[in-house]
């Protein structure tokens, strides 16, 4: 491949992806506020007198706004809007991005003095990425405690943000720790989410009570994401702070960033 076709293609790739991008985290974040405005309500019920609001005002571009939330609707709408394929979109062009880059570009490891081959970091790299939703996915099944869960998930982030610096380029292990993190984020909307989803919605079609149970694991796996974006964020503009990557101590900044990026998702998430 020519490099000015090369150029060409990653050009694409990264438009197509931070644009999608961009769609996933805006419309993640507004649905979290959006709930979190319903999950006020729940918790602050009306006092005796007082008008007891179910329903979010909102005003955008021109427009008035009246949303209801409903755990069981009373009814299916003729068109149901699914929010699946900016997910999709992002992983899919992250993922090719990153193969043309770090994998065919060979930007995976050092030029000199690199501790491993090309072919063995890209092995590596992949095992990692596909082990990554594996433990994640194990761990938030059977975890039953919520800051075990944290302590233990951000334990892993520190562990692979040191091998990935030990053996892969300071661009490289950022980026191969963003690709993990986005997998994660992708697989959670599309093997985890939506089915559960689906199944709610085939249950209400049916004339069934919906199994309101995986729609609280849907949304659990939904505010996981919330948090991981943060840092994956970061991740991808981190080539252009060199004081990150290239610092000897790259893998402490790096899982320190991670841990700046879930302080500030949980600020975010409650604003």
């Amino acid at each position: 491949m020519s490099p000015e076709m090369n150029e060409w293609i990653e050009m694409a790739l990264r438009w197509t992806h931070v644009f999608a991008g961009i769609m996933w985290v805006g419309a993640t974040f507004f649905f979290t506020w959006l709930d979190g405005r319903f999950v006020e309500m729940e918790e602050n019920p009306a006092k005796p007198g007082e008008k007891s609001e179910k329903t979010v005002w909102m005003v955008h571009s021109g427009g008035f706004y009246l949303v209801e939330k409903q755990k069981r609707p009373t009814m299916m709408p003729g068109v149901l809007h699914w929010f699946k394929w900016e997910a999709g979109i992002t992983w899919i062009t992250g993922i090719l991005l990153f193969g043309l880059m770090f994998y065919h570009g060979g930007k995976l490891i050092e030029f000199e003095d690199a501790p491993i081959s090309k072919g063995a970091a890209i092995w590596l790299s992949f095992g990692m990425i596909l082990g990554a939703w594996v433990i994640y996915d194990l761990i938030w099944k059977f975890c039953k405690i919520e800051l075990l869960g944290v302590v233990i998930c951000y334990a892993l982030v520190v562990a692979t943000s040191w091998i990935c610096c030990k053996y892969f380029s300071g661009r490289g292990a950022y980026l191969q720790l963003g690709t993990m993190m986005g997998t994660i984020m992708a697989a959670n909307v599309w093997m985890r989410i939506l089915p559960s989803q689906r199944r709610m919605v085939a249950a209400l079609k049916s004339g069934k009570e919906p199994n309101l149970e995986e729609g609280a694991r849907a949304k659990n796996r939904s505010k996981h994401n919330t948090f991981i974006v943060i840092p994956v964020v970061f991740i991808m503009i981190s080539n252009h702070y060199p004081i990150t990557y290239g610092s000897p101590h790259n893998w402490l900044v790096l899982s320190v960033l991670v841990l700046v990026g879930w302080a500030a998702a949980k600020i975010i998430r409650k604003a």
